[in-house]
Protein backbone atom coordinates (compact mmCIF):
# COMPACT_ATOMS: atom_id res chain seq x y z
CA UNK A 1 0.00 0.00 0.00
CA UNK A 2 1.00 3.52 -0.71
CA UNK A 3 2.73 5.83 1.79
CA UNK A 4 0.13 8.01 1.96
CA UNK A 5 -2.33 6.08 1.50
CA UNK A 6 -1.13 4.76 4.64
CA UNK A 7 -0.49 7.91 5.95
CA UNK A 8 -4.39 8.97 5.20
CA UNK A 9 -5.61 5.71 6.96
CA UNK A 10 -3.81 6.55 9.76
CA UNK A 11 -5.11 9.89 10.57
CA UNK A 12 -8.56 8.82 9.46
CA UNK A 13 -8.75 6.09 12.21
CA UNK A 14 -7.68 8.95 14.68
CA UNK A 15 -10.53 10.77 13.48
CA UNK A 16 -12.92 7.96 13.38
CA UNK A 17 -11.74 6.57 16.79
CA UNK A 18 -12.76 9.53 18.42
CA UNK A 19 -16.10 8.71 18.54
CA UNK A 20 -14.89 6.21 21.17
CA UNK A 21 -14.15 9.59 23.04
CA UNK A 22 -17.90 10.64 23.15
CA UNK A 23 -18.79 7.19 23.81
CA UNK A 24 -16.83 7.00 26.87
CA UNK A 25 -18.09 9.98 28.02
CA UNK A 26 -21.32 8.72 27.91
CA UNK A 27 -20.44 5.24 29.49
CA UNK A 28 -18.35 6.89 32.27
CA UNK A 29 -20.87 9.50 32.85
CA UNK A 30 -24.33 9.00 31.84
CA UNK A 31 -25.03 12.96 31.79
CA UNK A 32 -22.20 14.45 29.91
CA UNK A 33 -21.12 17.98 30.34
CA UNK A 34 -22.76 19.84 27.13
CA UNK A 35 -20.99 23.12 28.17
CA UNK A 36 -17.84 21.25 27.60
CA UNK A 37 -18.74 19.46 24.62
CA UNK A 38 -20.38 22.70 22.73
CA UNK A 39 -16.85 24.67 23.84
CA UNK A 40 -14.68 21.58 21.87
CA UNK A 41 -17.35 22.57 19.13
CA UNK A 42 -16.78 25.76 18.92
CA UNK A 43 -12.85 25.11 18.81
CA UNK A 44 -13.13 22.31 16.25
CA UNK A 45 -15.39 25.30 14.35
CA UNK A 46 -12.09 27.70 14.71
CA UNK A 47 -9.92 25.25 13.37
CA UNK A 48 -12.24 24.01 10.65
CA UNK A 49 -13.06 27.68 9.36
CA UNK A 50 -9.17 28.40 9.24
CA UNK A 51 -8.52 25.36 7.30
CA UNK A 52 -11.01 26.21 4.79
CA UNK A 53 -10.75 29.80 4.18
CA UNK A 54 -7.16 30.51 5.00
CA UNK A 55 -5.70 27.42 3.96
CA UNK A 56 -7.45 25.34 1.33
CA UNK A 57 -9.89 27.77 -0.38
CA UNK A 58 -7.10 30.35 -0.44
CA UNK A 59 -4.24 27.94 -1.99
CA UNK A 60 -6.95 26.89 -4.97
CA UNK A 61 -8.01 30.57 -5.57
CA UNK A 62 -3.77 31.14 -5.81
CA UNK A 63 -2.90 28.11 -7.62
CA UNK A 64 -5.53 27.95 -10.57
CA UNK A 65 -7.06 31.42 -10.26
CA UNK A 66 -9.98 33.23 -9.12
CA UNK A 67 -13.08 31.90 -10.94
CA UNK A 68 -12.04 28.55 -10.84
CA UNK A 69 -10.81 28.06 -7.39
CA UNK A 70 -13.95 29.45 -6.35
CA UNK A 71 -16.41 27.27 -8.47
CA UNK A 72 -14.37 23.86 -6.74
CA UNK A 73 -14.90 25.53 -3.43
CA UNK A 74 -18.49 26.28 -3.62
CA UNK A 75 -18.96 22.85 -5.66
CA UNK A 76 -18.07 21.50 -2.20
CA UNK A 77 -20.58 23.35 -0.02
CA UNK A 78 -23.35 22.12 -2.55
CA UNK A 79 -22.22 18.36 -2.53
CA UNK A 80 -22.39 18.41 1.13
CA UNK A 81 -25.34 20.39 1.44
CA UNK A 82 -26.92 17.76 -0.56
CA UNK A 83 -25.19 15.20 1.86
CA UNK A 84 -26.65 17.25 4.86
CA UNK A 85 -30.15 17.67 3.14
CA UNK A 86 -30.99 13.80 3.07
CA UNK A 87 -28.82 12.60 6.64
CA UNK A 88 -29.36 15.57 8.93
CA UNK A 89 -27.34 15.79 11.97
CA UNK A 90 -28.57 14.24 14.72
CA UNK A 91 -29.64 16.27 17.72
CA UNK A 92 -27.86 15.26 20.90
CA UNK A 93 -30.40 15.05 23.65
CA UNK A 94 -28.96 14.49 27.63
CA UNK A 95 -30.50 11.36 29.08
CA UNK A 96 -31.81 13.31 31.99
CA UNK A 97 -34.44 14.86 30.07
CA UNK A 98 -35.34 11.60 28.53
CA UNK A 99 -35.74 9.85 31.85
CA UNK A 100 -37.92 12.94 32.83
CA UNK A 101 -40.18 11.76 30.73
CA UNK A 102 -41.70 8.67 32.27
CA UNK A 103 -42.03 10.75 35.64
CA UNK A 104 -44.82 12.32 34.04
CA UNK A 105 -48.63 10.46 35.20
CA UNK A 106 -49.27 9.88 31.06
CA UNK A 107 -46.57 7.95 30.78
CA UNK A 108 -46.79 5.41 33.94
CA UNK A 109 -46.49 1.72 33.38
CA UNK A 110 -44.11 -0.91 31.99
CA UNK A 111 -44.94 -1.53 29.15
CA UNK A 112 -44.64 2.08 27.85
CA UNK A 113 -41.09 2.27 29.51
CA UNK A 114 -40.52 -0.78 26.99
CA UNK A 115 -42.09 0.93 24.11
CA UNK A 116 -39.77 4.20 25.08
CA UNK A 117 -36.66 2.31 25.18
CA UNK A 118 -37.31 0.75 21.83
CA UNK A 119 -38.17 3.91 20.22
CA UNK A 120 -34.73 5.35 21.57
CA UNK A 121 -33.13 2.90 20.91
CA UNK A 122 -34.10 2.89 17.81
CA UNK A 123 -33.09 6.44 17.22
CA UNK A 124 -29.83 5.83 18.47
CA UNK A 125 -29.58 2.94 15.82
CA UNK A 126 -30.61 6.08 12.74
CA UNK A 127 -28.09 8.65 14.09
CA UNK A 128 -25.13 5.74 14.17
CA UNK A 129 -25.86 5.05 10.39
CA UNK A 130 -26.22 9.25 9.47
CA UNK A 131 -22.82 9.42 11.09
CA UNK A 132 -21.18 7.19 9.31
CA UNK A 133 -22.41 8.34 6.17
CA UNK A 134 -21.62 11.64 7.49
CA UNK A 135 -17.97 10.60 8.05
CA UNK A 136 -17.22 9.10 4.73
CA UNK A 137 -16.81 12.29 2.80
CA UNK A 138 -14.92 13.41 5.82
CA UNK A 139 -12.24 9.98 5.10
CA UNK A 140 -11.92 11.76 1.85
CA UNK A 141 -11.13 15.24 2.62
CA UNK A 142 -8.51 13.76 5.03
CA UNK A 143 -7.45 11.76 2.24
CA UNK A 144 -7.04 14.57 -0.62
CA UNK A 145 -5.39 16.74 2.37
CA UNK A 146 -2.85 14.02 2.77
CA UNK A 147 -2.07 14.13 -0.61
CA UNK A 148 -1.08 17.63 -0.68
CA UNK A 149 0.94 17.22 2.35
CA UNK A 150 1.23 16.29 5.85
CA UNK A 151 0.54 19.67 7.18
CA UNK A 152 -2.58 20.02 5.60
CA UNK A 153 -3.77 16.20 6.76
CA UNK A 154 -3.00 16.66 10.21
CA UNK A 155 -4.58 20.06 10.54
CA UNK A 156 -7.60 18.19 8.99
CA UNK A 157 -7.35 15.14 11.05
CA UNK A 158 -7.07 17.39 14.54
CA UNK A 159 -10.38 19.08 13.56
CA UNK A 160 -12.53 16.32 12.77
CA UNK A 161 -11.30 14.13 15.53
CA UNK A 162 -12.39 17.22 17.68
CA UNK A 163 -15.84 16.87 16.18
CA UNK A 164 -16.33 13.49 16.04
CA UNK A 165 -16.46 13.57 20.12
CA UNK A 166 -19.55 14.92 20.23
CA UNK A 167 -20.83 12.34 17.52
CA UNK A 168 -20.19 9.45 20.01
CA UNK A 169 -21.86 11.05 22.01
CA UNK A 170 -25.01 11.50 20.03
CA UNK A 171 -24.60 7.83 19.44
CA UNK A 172 -23.62 6.33 22.50
CA UNK A 173 -26.26 7.99 25.03
CA UNK A 174 -29.83 6.57 23.54
CA UNK A 175 -28.22 2.86 23.08
CA UNK A 176 -26.76 3.23 26.65
CA UNK A 177 -30.18 4.63 28.11
CA UNK A 178 -32.52 1.81 26.04
CA UNK A 179 -30.21 -1.11 26.43
CA UNK A 180 -28.22 -0.28 29.73
CA UNK A 181 -25.16 -1.91 27.78
CA UNK A 182 -22.23 -0.05 27.98
CA UNK A 183 -20.61 -1.87 25.74
CA UNK A 184 -23.20 -1.92 23.26
CA UNK A 185 -22.93 1.74 23.54
CA UNK A 186 -19.35 1.77 22.92
CA UNK A 187 -19.59 -0.49 20.21
CA UNK A 188 -22.24 1.43 18.40
CA UNK A 189 -20.78 4.54 18.59
CA UNK A 190 -17.41 3.32 17.88
CA UNK A 191 -18.36 1.06 14.62
CA UNK A 192 -19.91 4.67 13.30
CA UNK A 193 -16.53 6.27 13.29
CA UNK A 194 -14.55 3.46 11.06
CA UNK A 195 -16.78 4.78 8.33
CA UNK A 196 -14.11 7.36 8.16
CA UNK A 197 -11.08 5.40 7.37
CA UNK A 198 -13.57 3.40 4.73
CA UNK A 199 -13.63 6.55 3.01
CA UNK A 200 -9.82 6.50 2.33
CA UNK A 201 -9.51 3.00 1.29
CA UNK A 202 -12.47 3.51 -1.10
CA UNK A 203 -11.07 7.38 -2.59
CA UNK A 204 -7.67 5.99 -2.39
CA UNK A 205 -8.30 3.23 -4.92
CA UNK A 206 -10.74 5.15 -6.94
CA UNK A 207 -8.44 8.06 -7.94
CA UNK A 208 -5.61 7.45 -9.41
CA UNK A 209 -2.09 7.84 -8.27
CA UNK A 210 -0.92 10.92 -10.06
CA UNK A 211 -3.62 13.42 -9.70
CA UNK A 212 -2.80 16.00 -12.16
CA UNK A 213 -1.85 19.52 -10.12
CA UNK A 214 -4.97 21.37 -11.12
CA UNK A 215 -7.14 19.10 -10.62
CA UNK A 216 -5.78 18.06 -6.87
CA UNK A 217 -6.09 21.99 -5.98
CA UNK A 218 -9.12 22.17 -7.20
CA UNK A 219 -10.35 19.21 -5.25
CA UNK A 220 -8.55 20.54 -1.42
CA UNK A 221 -10.88 23.83 -2.68
CA UNK A 222 -13.83 21.36 -3.04
CA UNK A 223 -13.02 19.47 0.64
CA UNK A 224 -12.32 23.55 1.81
CA UNK A 225 -16.23 24.14 0.88
CA UNK A 226 -17.48 21.16 2.47
CA UNK A 227 -15.70 21.89 5.54
CA UNK A 228 -16.64 25.23 5.70
CA UNK A 229 -20.84 24.06 5.24
CA UNK A 230 -19.92 21.14 7.69
CA UNK A 231 -18.48 24.27 10.19
CA UNK A 232 -21.31 26.65 9.72
CA UNK A 233 -24.55 24.20 9.66
CA UNK A 234 -23.84 22.34 11.84
CA UNK A 235 -20.92 22.45 14.32
CA UNK A 236 -21.58 26.33 15.27
CA UNK A 237 -25.14 26.07 16.40
CA UNK A 238 -24.66 23.62 18.55
CA UNK A 239 -21.70 25.60 19.97
CA UNK A 240 -24.23 27.73 20.66
CA UNK A 241 -26.92 25.28 22.18
CA UNK A 242 -24.33 23.74 24.52
CA UNK A 243 -22.24 26.43 25.66
CA UNK A 244 -23.59 29.83 24.85
CA UNK A 245 -23.57 31.72 21.88
CA UNK A 246 -20.54 33.95 23.67
CA UNK A 247 -18.87 31.12 25.01
CA UNK A 248 -18.92 29.15 21.94
CA UNK A 249 -17.63 32.55 19.51
CA UNK A 250 -14.76 32.50 22.50
CA UNK A 251 -13.60 29.25 21.64
CA UNK A 252 -14.11 29.84 17.74
CA UNK A 253 -11.36 32.34 17.57
CA UNK A 254 -9.31 30.24 20.38
CA UNK A 255 -9.70 27.51 17.52
CA UNK A 256 -8.51 29.77 14.45
CA UNK A 257 -5.34 31.19 17.04
CA UNK A 258 -4.73 27.21 17.84
CA UNK A 259 -4.66 26.22 14.30
CA UNK A 260 -2.25 29.52 13.11
CA UNK A 261 -0.44 28.76 15.23
CA UNK A 262 0.05 25.58 14.73
CA UNK A 263 0.54 25.79 10.88
CA UNK A 264 3.61 28.01 12.03
CA UNK A 265 5.18 25.61 14.53
CA UNK A 266 4.72 22.57 12.04
CA UNK A 267 5.72 24.37 9.01
CA UNK A 268 9.11 25.07 11.10
CA UNK A 269 9.57 22.27 12.39
CA UNK A 270 8.80 19.66 9.77
CA UNK A 271 12.61 18.92 7.32
CA UNK A 272 12.25 20.92 3.86
CA UNK A 273 10.94 17.32 1.90
CA UNK A 274 7.87 17.32 4.05
CA UNK A 275 6.75 20.76 3.89
CA UNK A 276 4.35 22.22 1.58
Amino acid sequence: MDSQVLVALALSLVGGASTSIGALFVILNPAPNLKVLGLLQGFAAGLMLSISFLDLAHNAINSIGFLKGNLWFFAGVIFFAVVANFIPEPTLVPVSDVKSKRKTGDEGGKDIMKKHRRQVLYSGIVTAIGISLHNFPEGMAVFLGSMKGLRVGVNLALAISLHNIPEGVAVALPVYFATQSKWQAFKLATLSGFAEPLGVIIVAYLFPSSLNPEILEGLLGAVGGVMAFLTLHEMLPLAFDYAGQKQAVKAVFFGMAFMSASLYFLEISLPKEMSL
